[in-house]
């Protein structure tokens, strides 16, 4: 247990508090329930509509829902009753608005800030997801809208408050990061059925959650499950969007109802409160897109409110997580300590929300993409020391990135005209970095007596192209973000297969030439018809951490050999590739990869992979109506089904060996192929698998899954990594808190993978490990 007494970091949060609600005075009523109502607005930054429309309220025939007017009303509700208070969160349409308001209404917001009526919780660019998304876009994303909060309205205005209220399912190291912002609670609505059941019965629906395993108590944060998920008790939704009954309360007038109004909130207070350690509860009042016409709300509120304690029974006020926060840390009371996560969510037996793991891969992978681009933005702007106002900037793309970070977004959960928006607006802030980055690159040049460089950028490197690359002569250059030197291999699309390639020193690196596979021919149909791919070893001509280095590039005259498929293979035969590092063998039957050897150590594994597919349920049973999609993996069975008809097998087409790398093309299907390569030097297995397009003419929904087959003894245990962070353990069947009811026994063990998981054999002393290349599961 956890005992509430961090003495240097509360201390800190009363003299904010103090700060940030000045001589305000809530009256806390010891001897009865405290009740504090939290007028909030969940505001989706894209779902079913764009960040755009749903800002100006577009579409209406798609959701009504424009929050352009949601801050408009409240605004001018909270001026009309110095008690009202309201939280806002998502700082992406809050700074849309704000650049739209008179210098008059700025400040009467700041005095509004400034009193307590309203208070910034969370205040990243977005409401981020927890299970697609990477560490550092979490943090650049927070960085962005804390930014903006501070220099808008101050160190005072300041979130203490993690407010996570619909991401489906939550990450130990989003804990961990909110509390090394600072951050003293962290407030969420959705968790496993079956633990909420749980949580419910035993009065542990707040607790103290140890999100790093390394950092152990300097992660600690206080962290609270939200009683009726983010929504407002039954009966008493008070938006347009709702049909609850207002309180009327003039006796004068037919259908008076205060009375049966009131002894129905003490009801829901009573129910609620049972299942808290103290005598505070917090009752959400709002939901999605809520307080569009905010007179309905805070009407409804006041009188609430009023009526309510004119009863007695309970203490009831307008206020917010963090008011709430400090009165139950006044109840001095013992907490639970909670160590692992809150994966995989599900709302009852059957729905496991774990499709979104790796719903909409094709920008998964573009919003890692960038990610690594911004990151190399940053860097360079950073080594330049700015740009000044009108010239270009890495925002954009912050901008960009921190609305992609969205629990509808990232998690591939949206319609896919956002889809298209999010990545619009992705190459629009990539294209202003480029500009960045050939600026800073160019400077750093001059500083080197060079010239300056007219800089291209290669955008389709992951399909082969390269209009840059396919014209004959240039010089590459290559910047290394990374703090370390790097020296591996670089890849390009080339016109001809005979070049040269010159290193920094002048001197010629080797180059190897192969042939741009079918299926990525197939992927880029007409956007290029060069054929061939360089391989250059730069071994030799290292790239300096943090700096670039510049590669000549030449076509050559003479006589320039690249690799023909293995000749004379017996068909029928294993095949095996290998370098200093790892032996591959095939089956020379199944096509399929058969042991892999690690040459360093003798250890050798018995490794088959393959790809299958299960059979999507269309939610026609007697469990459940849902059926499998973007958020919810539902196959219909546990059987798995190979993707071609002559089972699982591959067929290897083509084998490539060489002294920089070797390769092995296997064909699955007309719609699945994959390359096994390795590289020289290099302590590591690529396999590039190209999938679809899926077919469906069977009226078969499929779940593509790549599956490992091992001989490892895991004993049902693997581990994942939480964000490109720490490692969390997972159990087959099993969850570490409550009692697993194994009603999905697939979609229930699916966890994410942001970019790695792995299998150990603790007795062999061998661990199988696979990185990804964007979030899965």
């Amino acid at each position: 247990a956890w005992h509430v007494t961090r003495q240097l970091k509360m201390t800190f949060f009363v003299i904010l508090v103090s700060c940030l609600f000045g001589s305000f005075v809530f009256a806390e009523e010891k001897d009865k329930i405290n009740v504090h109502l939290v007028a909030h607005t969940h505001d989706d930054v894209g779902w079913l509509k764009t960040v755009d429309e749903y800002y100006y309220g577009a579409d209406k025939n798609i959701q009504d829902a424009a929050v352009q007017y949601i801050l408009d009303t409240v605004m001018d509700e909270l001026g009309k009753n110095k008690d009202r208070k309201f939280i806002y969160v998502e700082m992406a349409f809050f700074i849309r608005w704000w650049n739209e308001q008179t210098d008059d209404l700025k400040e009467k917001v700041k005095q509004f800030v400034k009193n307590g009526q309203l208070e910034f919780i969370n205040g990243g660019w977005c409401m981020n997801d927890e299970a697609s998304t990477h560490y550092n876009a979490i943090i650049d994303q927070m960085t962005v809208g804390l930014t903006f909060i501070e220099n808008t309205f101050g160190k005072e205005a300041r979130p203490t408050i993690g407010w996570h209220i619909d991401p489906f399912g939550h990450s130990a190291v989003q804990a961990s990061l909110f509390s090394q912002m600072g951050f003293d609670g962290f407030f969420f609505g959705r968790i496993d059925y079956a633990d909420k059941h749980l949580r419910l019965n035993t009065s542990t629906m707040e607790m103290i959650w140890r999100g790093s395993q390394s950092l152990k108590e300097a992660s600690d944060i206080f962290t609270g499950v939200l009683y009726n998920g983010y929504g407002a008790p039954k009966g008493f939704c008070f938006d347009a969007k709702c049909g609850d009954p207002p309180i009327q309360d003039d006796p004068n007038l037919f259908d008076y109802n205060v009375d049966s109004r009131v002894d129905s909130f003490i009801k829901a207070v009573n129910d609620q409160a049972k299942h808290y350690s103290t005598n505070n509860i917090m009752m959400t009042m709002g939901a999605d897109f809520n307080y569009g016409n905010a007179v309905m709300w805070f009407k409804n509120l006041d009188k609430l409110i009023h009526y309510v304690n004119e009863n007695g029974s309970v203490n009831v006020m307008y206020s917010t997580p963090s008011i709430y926060l400090e009165y139950v840390h006044r109840a001095n009371s013992t907490y639970n300590i909670k160590t692992d996560d809150f994966f995989p969510y599900a709302d009852d037996p059957w729905n496991f929300w774990t499709g979104y793991f790796t719903s909409r891969p094709g920008l998964k992978g573009y919003i890692r993409r960038c990610n690594n681009h911004l990151q190399a933005c940053k860097q360079l702007e950073a080594i330049h020391n700015g740009f000044p106002d009108n010239k270009p900037s890495s925002m954009l793309l912050k901008l960009a990135m921190g609305v992609a970070q969205h629990h509808d977004a990232v998690s591939g959960t949206e319609k896919q005209h956002v889809a298209n928006d999010y990545a619009k607006r992705l190459h629009i802030g990539e294209v202003e970095c480029r500009d960045v980055m050939s600026t800073a690159l160019n400077n750093l040049a001059v500083k080197k007596d060079a010239k300056a460089m007219d800089l291209k950028f290669c955008e389709y490197l992951n399909i082969s192209v390269c209009p840059h690359s396919e014209t004959g002569n240039f010089n590459l250059v290559v910047y290394n973000s990374l703090a370390r030197e790097w020296n591996w291999y670089l890849r390009f699309p080339v016109k001809s297969p005979k070049i040269s390639v010159l290193g920094t020193d002048g001197k010629m690196l080797p180059v190897q030439i192969f042939c741009v596979s079918n299926a990525t021919m197939n992927v880029r149909r007409n956007m290029s018809i060069v054929i061939y791919e360089a391989v250059v070893d730069i071994s030799s001509s290292p790239i300096p951490p943090l700096g670039y280095s510049v590669f000549t590039v030449r076509s050559s005259h003479g006589n320039m050999s690249y690799p023909k498929p293995v000749k004379n293979r017996i068909p029928m035969d294993d095949i095996t590739i290998s370098n200093e590092y790892y032996q591959v063998e095939f089956d020379g039957v199944s096509g399929q990869i058969k042991t892999i050897k690690n040459v360093m150590t003798g250890i050798q594994t018995t490794v088959n992979q393959s790809f299958y597919w299960y059979n999507s349920s269309t939610g026609k049973n007697i469990n459940s109506s849902q059926a499998s999609g973007a958020y919810i993996f539902r196959p219909n069975s546990s059987n798995v089904y190979p993707v071609n008809s002559y089972g699982s097998n591959a067929k290897i087409i083509n084998v490539y060996q060489n002294d920089m790398v070797s390769e092995v093309h296997q064909f699955f299907t007309s719609w699945l192929t994959q390359v096994v390569r390795l590289y020289k030097r290099i302590p590591a297995i690529e396999m590039e698998y190209t999938v679809g397009p899926i077919p469906i003419k069977d009226k078969h929904g499929k779940e593509i899954i790549s599956r490992f087959d091992t001989d490892l003894s895991s004993d049902s245990v693997w581990y994942t990594d939480a964000n490109g962070r720490e490692m969390q353990k997972r159990k087959r069947n099993y969850r570490p808190t409550w009692k697993y009811n194994n009603t999905a026994p697939v979609a229930g063990n699916y966890y994410p993978v942001n970019s790695r998981i792995f299998i150990r054999d603790e007795n062999k002393k061998t661990q199988f490990t696979v990185l990804n290349d964007r979030s899965q599961g």
